[in-house]
Formats: structure tokens, sequence, C-alpha cells
């Protein structure tokens, strides 16, 4: 260990009292319940792996929720006995209370329809307003309601083309298993007929107002297997003030011959008021390409429509759009960051279609077709960008108000223009509107700037070798007045899976952790979208691995640079960022000094077996394959955790409706952890008994306490003096 200069000995000789307090306190934790073992031994193509703890994926026996309960009991336990976590909780609700936000706003007619989440308000609500100068109207509240005891949020929601009436998917405790109801949107009162197993929403509605394409999860027969679920996932027509359980399928497996859908596919199906043409995409699992088809709109209602396909996952197509008889293509064949081209409806013909843009160094991200134009959102060194492109294919480089993150970009077919939010590390998001006659983009002043004073604060962007030598953007948000002689605790976050980029966003409660004298870094590690398919490619299948290599790469370069040290270091990632964590934990543990493992995929080898691990296996591949079964057990975490090795602090956060990653991945990983690790630190399991994956479909207040909890739990394990239990 390197000797310390003059100028840090005071802050090394504060760090040596803390750490021996420290060591001290924690050999005073209660300990952690006993997890059980009863070993079941699994052969994959001639290697054999133990699982010591399989019983556990039995998640609803009395067994293993009380072990969740002794868990989460012990976790709640020592969370609140820290010093300084009352005061954090309270600084990220004073926090949270600064910001008003918008999403999903969708223009019908002259109304505009959005969710938003204000001061004051536990959850988003449901508004309208005539104009974007109009009186706001509140549509639906979803605090009003309950389900057994669980809160309702709002998972999705879509106005007729009239905007007369509105359908709301709403779900129970963060369950995503959603309901779909209905609201005349003049009134606000709610119409008789509601259906479940909507969870993935409404994909259109018909012209006249008075029907609907949605897509719903099949009844399952008692005793059904877990994978089961999302099988056979079809669209449907509802007539409103008919009965759903006679609605017609339309689209999905089974309904069509010149239709291939497989059971884990997913079929969604919808029409535009525009084209003669209904749109029928198959979406296999959460991989990107897709299999699209056409038929007539006027076919549809049937469930007899002549199909043609249009494009199929060799074209690598991931998105389409239409614009009257013309379809608009998103492809990455032979473009990695992707094109646009057009093709007709009527006569299909990807091989041939006109290229709209051409593959260039911006990452195309997602289009929309207006009345006036094909606006189409990409990033640049990422920066988001936003081209127009008018029908007779003239173009124009939209000048934005801001360097930043460009989302939840959204047209309509009747309208001009378009609507996005913009935002950055260090300024709030605030949504715009795009006026192709005036040629500018203005503030829709949905919601006003965030009170949070983000002057003292700094973004900075580097690029990190990586162990194989290619470069892995680092985005790095501090106060100015940092000094880098590494006594800064450091929050490392990282995801890296599907494709999906970690673009800059900006946080009022991230403050918070800024004020304490901490660093935020976000690792745009390979199996990210950052540089479109290539580096999706990079970090996926065989590949995984330098996902995990990448996000300690910048660990260690954090460290070097003088920003933090091992001490000082902590890590969070979530869901498939759960594997990146994983193994930061089983393969760095000496560099990190805490890590937040949240609703983690941590058994590898074993997701497949839950309702959620079919669909991901385009992803992650399958142990039915000797190369798939290889690529897993490289990078499950659960398999390699060793005994005896000193292992960082880690909180390992579950929800307990989480329909996306079983509870017992989180379970099974703090079980292994807490048994093998030698160093003394914490090991804890928190479990959200109202909560799904990672906060969606959660309250406001239960994201305060979760964000407290998770700051508090670094800063303890980091050294704050504040942070530290008595002895």
């Amino acid at each position: 260990m390197k000797p310390c200069s003059l100028r840090l000995r005071s802050l090394c000789l504060l760090s040596g009292v803390v750490l021996a307090a420290s060591v001290r306190a924690l050999a005073a934790l209660p300990a952690a319940p006993e997890a059980k073992t009863l070993p079941v031994e699994d052969t994959y193509f001639g290697t054999k792996v133990t699982d010591p703890y399989r019983w556990m994926e039995d998640s609803k026996s009395p067994e293993f929720q009380a072990y969740l309960k002794a868990q989460s009991g012990r976790t709640r336990a020592i969370l609140d006995s820290i010093p300084g976590r009352k005061a954090m909780e309270s600084r990220v609700e004073a926090l949270m209370e600064t910001i008003t936000s918008s999403a999903n706003v969708n223009r019908r007619r002259s109304l505009f329809f959005y969710e938003k989440l204000q001061p004051g308000s536990n959850l988003s609500r449901l508004y309208v307003r005539d104009g974007l100068g109009g009186a706001e109207r509140l549509l639906l509240d979803p605090a009003t309601l309950s389900h057994d005891g669980h809160h309702q949020a709002i998972s999705y929601y879509l106005p007729s083309d009239d905007g007369a009436t509105v359908a709301v998917g709403l779900s129970a405790g963060g369950s995503e298993n959603a309901v779909m109801h209905f609201l005349d949107a003049a009134s606000g009162k709610e119409l008789k007929e509601t259906i479940d197993r909507t969870d993935f929403g409404a994909t259109a509605w018909r012209a006249d107002g008075r029907a609907l394409y949605y897509m719903r999860r099949q009844a399952l027969a008692a005793g059904a297997a877990p994978t089961a679920k999302y099988e056979n996932i079809r669209t449907y027509l509802h007539v409103l003030g008919t009965n759903p359980e006679k609605d017609v399928a339309v689209f999905g497996i089974g309904i069509s011959a010149n239709v291939t859908v497989g059971k884990d596919d997913f079929a969604a199906a919808g029409v535009s008021p525009d084209s003669d043409y209904a749109l029928g995409v198959v979406i296999h699992g959460v991989r990107n390409e897709q299999t699209i088809y056409v038929a007539r709109k006027a076919e549809l209602d049937s469930g007899a429509a002549a199909w043609k396909k249009v494009a199929d996952v060799d074209d690598e197509v991931t998105d389409v759009e239409n614009h009257g008889n013309e379809l608009y293509l998103l492809c990455h064949k032979d473009a990695l960051r992707y094109k646009v081209l057009e093709t007709s409806a009527e006569n299909p013909d990807v091989a041939h279609a006109r290229v709209v843009i051409a593959p260039s160094a911006r990452v195309i991200e997602h289009m929309g077709a207006a009345k006036d134009a094909l606006y189409v959102q990409s990033t640049e060194d990422g920066l988001g960008r936003v081209t127009r492109v008018d029908w007779s294919g003239n173009r124009t480089e939209i000048r934005l108000p801001l360097d930043g993150t460009v989302g939840s970009l959204t047209t309509a077919f009747d309208d001009p223009g378009f609507l996005a939010k913009i935002e950055s590390w260090t300024v709030s998001p605030l949504w715009y509107a795009y006026d192709p006659a005036a040629g500018a983009v203005s503030d829709t002043r949905l919601d006003p700037p965030s009170a949070v004073d983000y002057s003292g604060v700094v973004a900075e962007e580097v690029k990190v070798p990586a162990s194989d030598g290619a470069l892995v953007p680092l985005s790095i948000v501090h106060r100015k007045d940092m000094a880098k002689d590494g006594s800064h605790p450091t929050l490392l976050y990282a995801y890296g899976s599907y494709g999906i980029t970690s673009n800059a966003s900006f946080s009022p409660v991230r403050l918070a952790w800024l004020e304490r004298g901490g660093v935020f870094a976000v690792a745009h590690v390979r199996g990210g979208g950052e540089y479109g398919e290539e580096w999706h490619l990079a970090g996926k299948d065989a590949n995984k691995v330098k996902t995990v290599s990448d996000y300690i790469a910048c660990g260690r370069w954090l460290v070097a640079k003088g920003y933090t040290s091992p001490e000082k270091l902590g890590g969070r990632g979530g869901s498939a960022g759960g594997i990146t964590m994983g193994g930061a934990i089983t393969q760095a543990p000496e560099l990190f000094a805490a890590i937040l493992d949240e609703v983690p995929v941590s058994d590898q080898l074993r997701i497949e077996t839950s309702p959620n691990g079919p669909p991901n296996i385009p992803e992650f591949g399958s142990v039915t394959t000797e190369q798939g079964f290889r690529n897993l057990y490289a990078t499950s975490a659960f398999h390699h955790v060793k005994a005896g090795a000193r292992y960082p602090a880690v909180m390992l956060t579950t929800g307990a409706n989480d329909p996306r990653v079983d509870p017992w991945q989180a379970a099974k990983m703090a079980a292994t952890l807490q048994a093998a690790t030698s160093s003394g630190k914490p090991i804890l399991l928190r479990v959200d008994y109202e909560g799904g994956h990672g906060g969606i479909g959660g309250t406001k207040h239960q994201a305060a306490i979760m964000a407290a909890d998770e700051y508090t739990f670094l800063l303890w394990n980091t050294g704050d003096p504040a942070f530290q239990p008595a002895l």
C-alpha cells in the first residue's frame, strides 16, 4: 500500500479510526438467517453443477416465505439502526418534491393526454388538457384505488383517435399484472367492463372509437408450469360494451396459416387511420429483431386476414412506422448503427427498399411518422439528435435547445412536428414541441424546471481502455470543487444488456449523494447500445464476459485517476445489470467496498425455468445447448462464489411481486454470499412486499425509502463518519 501524502494524512488517520470502529460494529450485527442446504446436482454436457438452494425456487412455499421475511426483518433492523439514515430519507423526500415529471404524452386532435407525478403526489396521475395552454383536468388518480390491500399504479394508457375514450391498465403492488379499464374522457367516469391479463396493453383503437386492439395473456389451467405465463400472447379485438371473454383473436399463434408465431413470441397488431393496411409484429421475446406482416385493414376484424410478410428476423428490422401505405423500417443489416428504409405496404420488398437515412457515425434509436414528415431520433457521441425527413425526401437537422438526451419522441399522423423530452446529467427534463412552420423547438411548459440547484455540479465524459483495448465510455458526475485525492465515495452504475443505452438523465435525488462528497459514474459497458448493434453484440452470448470486464476496468480507472479508492468504491446495477454486479463481486472483490445488487439475475442456469425466462433466451442463451450452457455458466455469479473469499459488503434487493426476476434469484445469492464470505462485511437481502421489478409500478414513498436505504448502505460501508453504527 502506498504511504499517505501530507495532504491525505489526516484523511487516512480518520479513515483508520472509522474503519476500526466499523469492524467492531459489524461484529455486533445480528446474524443472518441460516438457509438450509438440500444439494441438487445437475450435469450439463459433462460438467457437474451443484445447487444447494434449489428448494428456494418453490417461492410460494411457507418455508421460503419465512426465510424471506427473516432476511427482510434483519435488513430493516440493521438499516434503521444506522445513524444518518432518517436524515437521509428526509433529504431524499425533500429533493423528490422539487420536480414535476410528466410522461407518455399523447395528442388526439386538440387534446393532450399525459401522466404526471407532482409534488405532494405519491403516484403518477392521468391528466388531459385542451391544447397545451388549456386548463389541466384530472382523469384518474390511482391513489384512490386499491386491490386486495395493494396500491394500484398506471401501467399504460391509450386514448381513442377522437380522444373520447381512454383505455388504462392498472397493476397492483408493482406486479405489472395489468387489468384494462376504460374511461370517458369528457367526464372521467369509468365504463363498466374490464379486461384482465392485459399486461402488454392496447395496440390501437379502431377509427370509429368503439373498439380497440389489445394484447392478452392466455388463461392458465390449474397446475400450469410457471413458464406458461407468457406463452401464446395474441392480439384481440374488443368492442366496447361487449363481453371480453368473447373477443376475437385477430393476430397470433394458431390464427393464420401464413403467419409463423412461436409459443414464446408476443404477437402485436394494430391500425392507423391514414393507412389501408394493418401491421402485425411478432416480437421474439427480448430479441430486438422482429418479424413484420401487413394485411388489408378491412380484413383484420374477422381474424382471417391475408397477411403478407414484410421482414423476418434475418432482415434485422427492429421497428416499423407507416405513413399512408408506405412503411418505414429501422434496420441494422449491414448497418450496425442502423439505417432507415422505405417500402410499400402493398408490395413490400425489403431487399430493394429505398434508403431514407444511410448508416453513419450516428446511432439511430427511434423514429416517428407525423403529418408533415418522418422524425428520426439518434445519438452522436452520446448527445441526442433529431432529423426531419419530409415526405418529399428533404432532410433537416433540428436545432435542439440543449445538448443532452432526447427521449420519448412522439408524433401523430394528423399533426405536424413532434414532442420530445430533453434532459442532461445536470439539467432537469422538459417537454419540447417542434413546429415545422416556425422551424423552432419551444418549451411546452407541461413541467417547470426543477428547483434543485445543480450549478455546483459538473459532468465529464471520458473513454476507458478495457482489458482488450476497446474504449469504454464512462460518464462521471461530481461537484466542481472536488479534489481527485481518492477520498470520495463513488457509486459506479452499469447495465449492459439488450442493446439498451444508459443515456444521460437528471435526478434530483442524486444530489443527496453528491452533497456527501460522492461521485456518480456510469460505465457504458458492452452489451448496451451506445454504439448501436456492434456494441450490443460485443457484450452478448460468449462476449457477455466483456460486460463484466468493462465494468471492472472502469472501476480501476476511477481509482487510478484519483476519483476514489477501493475503500470508497461502490457498485450498483439491477435486473440484467445484476449479471454485471455478480461478476464484479466474484471477480474483483478487492476493488469494491460495497455493491448494490438490485432485483438481480444471479443464477443464469435456472432463469429459463421461471415465467420470464423463455422470452430472455434470445439475449442470454439456453442451457439446452452446449455453447449456451458455457456462456451462461461463465457469467452466473451464484456458481462462482468461493468459500472463504473476502467479499465486499453487498445489499441485494428484490420485490415480492416481481414478474420479471423471481425473488429466489436474489435469495440464493444472498444465502451463498452469507455462508461464504470471510470479510466480516454485511451481506443483506432487502425485500419490498409492495414492490415489483426495480421500482416499476411503485410509489414515490417507496422510491424514497429505497434511495435512502441504498445511500445509507453505501455511506456506511465506505466509511462516512455520520453513517457508522453505534458500538
